[in-house]
């Protein structure tokens, strides 16, 4: 399977045989990336970061030297041209002169796929608004296909904030992709999940949703918690009617199944106890690493260096 050249917009742009290559592929990189390579060598990388970001810029960036590669890039757009009222097209068909891939991410949804419309090189969307964020959806599912083995028959709950939530919408369209998985949706009801995204999978998950996360924890494989996320509300009263509305604690686990394993897209605030980290279930920090190994995949299909 070739993905040389290919964008990576959205999950909805792929097939499950081709996201089971991406998974495929993440597994090569595990030893590539505790003693380092140079398969993309002179490669260089520019990540437009137009939003602030941690783990999701550090992550790219250090995928790209354990390879062996360059990145340049920004991650305020006051320290670029956009400053001086230069538009995204201008950007990109400036930055993909320079280098070889483009990672963005951006408040606008549909930027990223603007954004490739103009670009003569491969666009990775970092996460375009409250819209989707494939490579954090890749790397859930491969979390969860690591710790279990295969994502086909999971249980899994999605905790909090599933309207403004781009990691979550992500998700739900990957896990749609798999047999026998059912989706337990938690929420507030100003927060449920929006309905195009039920809408497109309604037909292929089987899916219910509720307000209490002890109603449904002993039923599940997979407890991914989320954070109400302050900047994506218009309303400051909105957000303060549901701020702290879930909090997953040790006492809250006793009644989870022995083998469920808790997740989050992080950073967390107060949703997970930091009692929690030390229990059986946390995988939130071994997220981590596996999005390295999912990141440092996806550069080398892209590019068309896969060892």
């Amino acid at each position: 399977m070739n993905l040389q050249g290919r964008n990576i917009i959205s999950i909805r742009d792929f097939t499950r045989a081709e996201l089971d290559f991406m998974l495929s592929t993440a597994d090569k990189m595990e030893n590539l990336a505790k003693r380092g390579s140079d398969i993309l060598k002179a490669k260089i990388m520019a990540t437009l970061f137009f939003e602030p970001s941690t783990r999701t810029k550090l992550s790219f960036e250090t995928a790209m030297y354990r390879l062996g590669g360059m990145n340049i890039g920004f991650s305020e757009p006051g320290v670029a041209s956009i400053q001086k009222g230069e538009n995204l097209s201008d950007t990109v068909r400036v930055v993909e002169n320079y280098s070889d891939v483009l990672v963005i991410r951006h408040p606008m949804e549909g930027a990223s796929r603007l954004a490739s419309e103009f670009a003569n090189i491969p666009v990775i969307n970092a996460g375009s608004g409250s819209e989707e964020h494939p490579t954090q959806a890749i790397l859930d599912i491969y979390t969860m296909k690591r710790e279990f083995g295969s994502v086909d028959g999971l249980k899994v709950a999605m905790i909090g904030d599933l309207r403004y939530g781009r990691t979550v919408h992500s998700l739900t369209y990957a896990l749609s992709l798999y047999s026998g998985v059912k989706l337990y949706l938690v929420s507030p009801d100003i927060l449920k999940m929006r309905n195009e995204v039920l809408d497109d999978i309604g037909r292929m998950i089987d899916i219910e949703e509720g307000r209490q996360l002890k109603e449904i924890i002993n039923k599940v494989d997979v407890i991914y918690m989320t954070r109400i996320q302050k900047e994506r509300f218009a309303d400051p009263a909105e957000y303060e009617s549901v701020k702290g509305s879930y909090r997953l604690s040790k006492t809250d686990l006793e009644e989870a199944r022995k083998d469920a394993i808790v997740m989050h897209p992080l950073p967390r605030i107060d949703e997970i106890d930091a009692n929690v980290d030390s229990t059986i279930h946390a995988r939130y920090f071994k997220q981590v690493w596996y999005g390295l190994l999912v990141r440092m995949g996806l550069l080398t299909l892209v590019l068309g260096s896969v060892p």
